[in-house]
């Protein structure tokens, strides 16, 4: 019997606890609901406090608030909605709530973006509008009634909570006996014994999940072997990674028979049993290699010992990141390159230029001798065929500057075609093939059309039979995928131009070098090796992308991808130079730090009829300035000039004093100072070296307006206009 009672008080006192107990949990439960909604309505309101800051002022700082709180809505909503899933009540009210909430997210996102594009007018009237005011009415109100109704439930809780209470002091109270205190002290230390193990083992039956669903994840392959070298645990990337048959993957396959498996001849994938057992020095060190399958995937292993004799074996493919280190060592060669090649050209412009301008002043003096002049011309060619290589490299080193408008690939391909008929001869067909609704392109007009006459020569000398030309047009968008695998490449629209031929193609070890200058697969004296590194170095400056797709025997095709032009306007049309010279009499200050340079383009300007005023570097035509500034009409200056003045701050002192003096740039390679993403700045007038006595006359009497500036045309495409000599 007296076990009997103390089993009936002991379980009435028991029922009563955990009665109490459920009764402080809901309790709690409210009191989370209850803060919960007071916070969302507190974010509510921070998220319109920080909207009238913006509106009121403008400035960003004020939005700190309503970031933050429209970050913290959803969060407090999806909390909410966990907190109150047995209260259908508050359900319901909570599927009211989140149409007001995001309706008025709404509306100051709303607001904030037009007080940031238009102004505060126009955010004011779209709050006069009162929608915002009357969903956070119909929100506060929803709010309210939640806090009240949880409020409710929480009085009544707390009332059970102290009912139950009373209840168990007094059955402790009445339960005095010692005898009952000790069965019950028994029966709580049972009770505490056996909540400790069932929560110990639901805690490793949950870490195991949790440990197998960990080495599932992984994008890493993981196995387990015991001291006795058979598989314990492993994950399914294990199997992805080595390419294993599920039959394989079970416990107790030993190692050397994944060893085996996964040898190729010539080529093992793991280590052998015995480089295990006599490989390391030190057996508790991870050991780490690398191997390269038959298809190409790069793998790192790693192979980490445990204190029982076991090891972990770890295998991650590094294919993308091997992929992406044979891109970056490319682009960086090809950028070492370049800047060679532009410090290169740039002296060798200024020689170019002594040459062609001392036999540009002396053909022009010489008459009656045919053969002079004959001797001449050839020297002026060969002279220009130099400045042409020049240009070439200064194309690949993407130095040189660049003149972009909008293309219409469309309109320009067409008249091109027949002067690519004639070029190539008889013995080519050229094939055109134009897709509906072209992009146009953004790029130098007059580079575009040197770029696609190289890719059509090389495809002519690539089949010396004759065969098949194709050009074809089309809309392009390269994603970030591609982008990853090719550093140069910004995501985004392109129009592309593809130049396709039926040749004897490349083998993948000449594409690889296909771009460098002076390399060339032709015979001596048949190519400079110059052609494909002027496209390259021309597409990367106006921010396009070149691709080559060849296979030996199955021709070449060479892709350019262009950015698409969008929102560009017009360019002026080139019109040829004219025949008789333009003479002026204006008063020209030539600064050049090259003597030479600076004689034959003084000599030039002074045959023209110009009054011409000399200096070496800039301090020296800042004194110049000084004691002419009133004569002077024009500033014909070399961009790199030595000492701390540079042309461009001769040019800017100078137009701070008169701003209508006239400014030309002149030099062999482009800088910073005058050029800016292969662009030359607004209003910038620049000759390149080595420039002709045409050009120079033509130049400086178009910037002083004494000769006629070619016209423009309107629209926001311009055409190429093909030259019309074979």
């Amino acid at each position: 019997m007296l076990v009997v009672i103390l089993a009936l008080v002991g379980t009435v006192t028991w029922e009563r606890l955990n009665a109490s107990r459920a009764a402080r949990e809901w309790s709690q439960h409210s009191y989370r609901v209850l803060g919960t909604t007071k916070d969302l309505a507190i974010a509510l309101r921070d998220a319109e406090r920080g909207q009238r800051g913006y509106l009121l002022t403008g400035r960003d700082e004020y939005l700190g608030p309503y970031d933050a709180a429209r970050d913290r809505l959803g969060l407090l909503q999806g909390e909410l909605q966990k907190l109150t899933a047995d209260n259908a009540a508050q359900q319901e009210r909570l599927r009211v709530l989140a149409p007001l909430l995001q309706h008025k997210l709404e509306e100051l996102a709303q607001t904030v973006q037009a007080r940031r594009d238009s102004g505060l007018e126009t955010a004011l009237r779209i709050v006069n509008t009162d929608t915002g005011r009357n969903d956070m009415r119909e929100a506060e109100g929803v709010l309210a009634a939640m806090l009240a109704d949880e409020q409710r439930l929480l009085d009544v809780r707390l009332a059970q909570n102290d009912a139950r209470a009373w209840w168990v002091r007094w059955l402790v109270i009445a339960d005095s006996a010692l005898a009952v205190l000790t069965l019950l002290w028994a029966a709580r230390l049972l009770n505490q014994a056996w909540s400790r193990s069932h929560r110990t083992e639901a805690e490793q039956r949950d870490l195991a999940l949790r440990l197998r669903t960990t080495l599932d994840s992984l994008s890493q392959g993981v196995a387990v072997f015991g001291a006795d070298r058979k598989l314990a645990s492993w994950n399914e990337c294990f199997q992805v990674l080595l390419d294993l048959p599920k039959a394989m993957l079970r416990p107790s396959t030993t190692y050397g028979a994944f060893v085996e498996h996964t040898a190729e001849p010539g080529r093992p994938a793991l280590e052998t049993e015995d480089q295990i057992r006599h490989g390391s020095r030190n057996p508790r060190e991870a050991v780490t290699y690398e191997r390269e399958r038959a298809d190409g995937h790069h793998l790192e292993i790693r192979r980490t010992p445990m204190p029982d004799g076991g090891f972990v074996l770890t295998v991650s493919d590094m294919t993308k990141r091997a992929q992406a280190e044979g891109v970056l060592r490319e682009a960086q060669k090809m950028q070492a390159i370049g800047q060679l090649t532009g410090g290169i050209a740039h002296d060798f412009n200024n020689l170019l230029q002594v040459i062609l301008g001392n036999l540009e002043f002396v053909r022009a003096k010489l008459d009656g001798d045919a053969k002079l002049q004959t001797r001449i011309e050839r020297a002026a060619w060969a002279a220009q065929r130099g400045a042409t290589l020049t240009g070439q490299l200064l194309a690949f080193a993407r130095k040189q500057p660049l003149a972009p408008a909008a293309i219409d690939l469309a309109a320009t391909m067409p008249d091109l075609i027949p002067l690519l008929r004639r070029t190539l001869g008889e013995h080519i067909e050229v094939r055109y093939v134009e897709t509906a609704g072209l992009w146009p392109a953004m790029a130098d007009p007059a580079q575009l059309e040197s770029a696609v006459l190289n890719l059509a020569l090389n495809a002519r000398d690539a089949m010396p039979g004759g065969g098949r030309l194709t050009i074809e047009l089309g809309n392009r968008t390269l994603d970030e995928a591609y982008a990853r695998d090719h550093v140069e490449v910004v995501p985004g629209d392109y129009a592309m131009l593809a130049v396709s031929d039926r040749g004897h193609g490349m083998t993948p070890d000449v594409v690889k070098r296909v771009f460098e200058p002076f390399f060339t697969t032709k015979p001596d004296g048949k190519g400079t090796g110059l052609g494909l590194a002027m496209v390259f170095g021309f597409v990367t400056q106006s921010g396009g992308h070149v691709k080559i797709y060849s296979e030996p025997g199955e021709g070449t095709t060479v892709k350019i991808y262009l950015p698409r032009a969008v929102g560009t306007t017009a360019a002026a049309r080139r019109t040829s130079v004219p025949v008789e010279l333009p003479r002026g009499s204006a008063t020209v200050l030539v600064v050049e730090d090259e003597p030479a340079v600076r004689e034959i383009a003084c000599a030039i300007l002074s045959d023209l009829g110009y009054r011409v005023l000399e200096a070496a570097d800039g301090e020296e035509a800042l004194r110049v300035f000084g004691a002419n500034a009133a004569a002077i009409d024009l500033l014909l200056t070399d961009v790199v000039l030595p000492a701390k003045v540079r042309g461009r701050e001769v040019a800017e002192r100078i137009l701070a004093i008169r701003p209508e003096v006239r400014v030309v740039f002149m030099s062999g390679y482009t800088e910073n100072s005058i050029v800016h993403h292969g662009r030359l700045d607004d209003g910038v007038h620049l000759i390149g070296k080595p420039f002709k006595r045409e050009q120079l006359a033509c130049k400086v009497a178009e910037v002083l307006g004494t000769a006629a500036v070619p016209g423009t045309e309107a629209g926001n495409v311009v055409s190429l206009r093909p030259k019309h000599d074979a």
